[in-house]
């Protein structure tokens, strides 16, 4: 009886087939955690067919020239603008709700029918978003009964946003269980939150030891390694960064992502200080970068940070957008694990303090180590593993997913 009861269990139970995930490509972040979470499926389940979606680029090229063309100027060329209207819509001003619903009134008109189409072809088990504007979109049509497929969205930064809160999701993959009286505060259950991280490559939690990545990366053995990144995009103020730091001390490595003109002007400069600086340009072994570094330079990118603390490497975070990279900024500092730089003048100053000082350091990456969540990608996974099998799509988080650390 019990094994009979034992095999039909097993015989009940769903793999993922087929998982659908929404993101968009402002910035790098929310594209690598999905395929983060992709890798992840595809390693447990090799069949699968996990589609990642441009939400804007599938749906309506003008949408996406006109959003994120705008959001990326705005970025680069007025920051403090970005800002001003983030935190106003973080406070849910009137005016900020107003343009919420009508952004997502306009948006659903564009895109829902061409996703809507692509989710009917597919047939997806679950639909998982890392971005909030496609959220948006699935959240109003399960709102309509036009949708009935489990909805999760990853929060790809270290803080909440009313533009990521929709009453029709069924789960919140949040950075930390420090940030779920946040999200109840916007309105959000708990039953609805689930601690899992910010997805991040499986790399991340089989790494090598720091002797073999030097050897590797041809890197000292006798020198600090400082790791300076401007993410994807390469912003950020790098070549004031790499000319403050002293390389008679230490060895830099320097990426610029995809601003082929900040790789031109750190190649100069890094001529000119002589060895001990290596600079990339967008590279895919970031992972092993992090792992040879003692201490990153870094702007707050959610997906980035996520990564340097699942390997407990200390943050000094320079120039954040304003928005929610001060928020990423304000929480890892609170927490203990990243160093907040005002002004690049004061870099040297401030990483002399700890370079030189190992308690100092070992504090930091203690603290980057407690919060830290190398295997985030394989707890989403788990998570929209147990509510394709599970009866009812919201049957408690407690319920799901027993904390991050168990469920790891």
């Amino acid at each position: 009886m019990n094994s009979q009861g034992s095999t039909n269990r097993l015989s009940a139970f769903r793999k993922l087939n087929r998982v659908l995930i929404f993101t968009v490509s402002a910035g790098d972040g929310h594209t690598r955690a999905a395929q983060a979470v992709k890798k992840q499926i595809l390693e447990n389940y090799p069949e699968a067919q996990v589609s990642i979606v441009d939400t804007f680029r599938y749906a309506s090229p003008m949408v996406e020239k006109m959003v994120l063309g705008a959001y990326l100027e705005i970025i680069k060329i007025s920051p403090m603008v970005y800002g001003y209207f983030y935190y106003r819509a973080e406070k849910t001003q009137p005016l900020s709700g107003f343009a919420k619903m009508e952004f997502n009134r306009i948006i659903n008109k564009l895109a829902a029918p061409k996703l809507m189409s692509l989710i009917s072809s597919m047939q997806p088990q679950a639909i998982l978003c890392t971005h909030p504007f496609p959220l948006g979109i699935l959240s109003s049509l399960k709102i309509r009964g036009k949708l009935d497929i489990p909805l999760l969205a990853t929060i790809t930064d270290f803080t909440v946003h009313p533009f990521w809160v929709y009453s029709a999701v069924d789960y919140y993959c949040v950075a930390s269980e420090e940030l779920k009286p946040s999200f109840i505060r916007h309105g959000v259950s708990s039953d609805r939150l689930a601690a899992t991280g910010i997805p991040i490559d499986p790399l991340f939690r089989r790494m090598e030891s720091k002797e073999q990545l030097n050897k590797r990366l041809g890197l000292s053995n006798d020198l600090p390694t400082i790791l300076v990144m401007g993410g994807g995009l390469g912003m950020g103020p790098l070549e004031e960064v790499v000319q403050t730091l002293d390389t008679r001390q230490c060895q830099l490595l320097v990426v610029c992502g995809r601003n082929k003109s900040l790789k031109n002007k750190i190649d100069i400069i890094a001529n000119q200080m002589g060895r001990n600086v290596h600079v990339y340009s967008f590279v895919s072994n970031i992972h092993e970068l992090m792992g040879a570094a003692d201490l990153m330079v870094t702007k707050a990118g959610g997906l980035t940070c996520s990564e340097a603390l699942a390997l407990g490497l200390p943050l000094f975070i320079t120039d954040p957008i304003p928005g929610q990279e001060e928020r990423n900024t304000e929480f890892l500092v609170n927490q203990g694990a990243a160093v907040a730089i005002k002004d690049s003048k004061h870099l040297l100053t401030e990483i002399n303090k700890y370079i030189h000082n190992p308690h100092r350091v070992n504090e930091l990456t203690k603290a980057a180590i407690k919060i830290g969540r190398p295997n985030s990608a394989r707890v989403v996974m788990n998570l929209m593993q147990q509510m394709v099998n599970s009866d009812k799509q919201a049957a408690g988080g407690n319920n799901l997913v027993q904390g991050n650390r168990e469920a790891e």
